[in-house]
């Protein structure tokens, strides 16, 4: 990491806060590195309270989001201790569990709490009044992937891989956020998607997904370089570039797109909530999926074969 930093890393348990070049720029981590930066409910909530933080302080210009640890994110966690302990009950649980939903039954419930805390935080973090910067490293799946499209720009590490494997592994049609799309293009998106094959950052680049391509022992310098580079223009013109380029995909249908695709997620869970008789809101190893615990690796999407060796 630089030297550049001042004022303090973290008030929180699951993310850090750091202030840059005197507060022009905020570097954000997820800190859960034990878990890959699993996303809880804690580390959730608690990077939407330094998002809003960031947002609320005029002297921030630019916010790098990225990861402590091995990996950016490795998604949503559904399988730690510490994240079951969460939806209680019981001391630990989270306070979020018992609102905005929390106190409903059955698919409201479901449908409610991921209204909130997996699809319009995302798109609120999307529409940030700031410049924001996705750091990626390590493997960026799943949920790993709505944090980071969530983002105006994404540099990445040379060794990235990219995919959604929630198809092949829980028989679910794509995460909450359904960005894909619009980020892989309709065609690829439907290959990575059936398939749950990944991408590395090379073409991730060469479909315009990723901006830059460091290496790995200079991700977070050349980042903030990327970063002081955009701090300079000033405050309105970048501004209004990103809502500019945000409005014009809006107008294009992303808006209403991901509002449709989140009701569509949310009927995929009520379709195995069914088929479960309510024991499961994804599909199970008996429905034809491996057990996303014990799953094979992932592959590589190769254009030449129908499915790469095994690693």
């Amino acid at each position: 990491m630089t030297a550049a930093h001042s004022n303090g890393s973290s008030d929180y348990r699951f993310v850090t806060y750091e202030e840059l070049d005197g507060g022009t720029i905020v570097r954000i981590l997820l800190n859960r590195p034990k878990t890959r930066n699993a996303q809880s409910r804690g580390l959730l909530v608690e990077l939407d309270e330094a998002f809003m933080r960031a947002e609320r302080d005029d002297n921030v210009r630019v916010v790098i989001l990225g990861g402590a640890g091995p990996m950016f994110s490795s998604g949503h966690d559904i399988g730690s201790a510490e994240s079951r302990a969460e939806y209680g009950p019981g001391p630990d649980q989270h306070p979020t569990t018992k609102i905005n939903g929390g106190s409903r039954t059955g698919i409201e419930k479901m449908m409610l709490q991921e209204w909130h805390y997996f699809f319009e935080n995302t798109r609120r973090w999307r529409n940030l009044r700031k410049i924001t910067i996705a750091q990626v490293h390590g493997t960026v799946y799943a949920a790993g992937l709505m944090l980071m499209w969530a983002c105006d720009l994404i540099v990445a590490d040379e060794d990235v891989r990219f995919a959604d494997v929630v198809g092949t592994r829980l028989g679910m049609c794509g995460v909450e956020y359904f960005g894909h799309p619009w980020e892989f293009g309709p065609r690829k998106a439907k290959e990575l998607l059936l398939t749950g094959d990944s991408i590395d950052v090379h073409e991730a680049h060469r479909l315009g997904m990723v901006s830059k391509v460091f290496a790995p022992d200079r991700l977070a310098d050349d980042t903030l370089a990327l970063a002081r580079r955009i701090a300079q223009l000033p405050t309105m013109a970048a501004l209004l570039i990103k809502e500019s380029v945000n409005q014009t995909v809006d107008n294009m249908g992303f808006y209403n797109s991901l509002n449709a695709c989140f009701t569509l997620h949310e009927l995929n869970h009520a379709h195995w909530s069914n088929e479960t008789k309510g024991q499961s809101i994804v599909a199970t190893p008996e429905h034809g999926v491996p057990d996303w615990r014990t799953a094979p690796p992932v592959k590589p999407a190769l254009k030449d074969v129908a499915e790469a060796p095994a690693p």
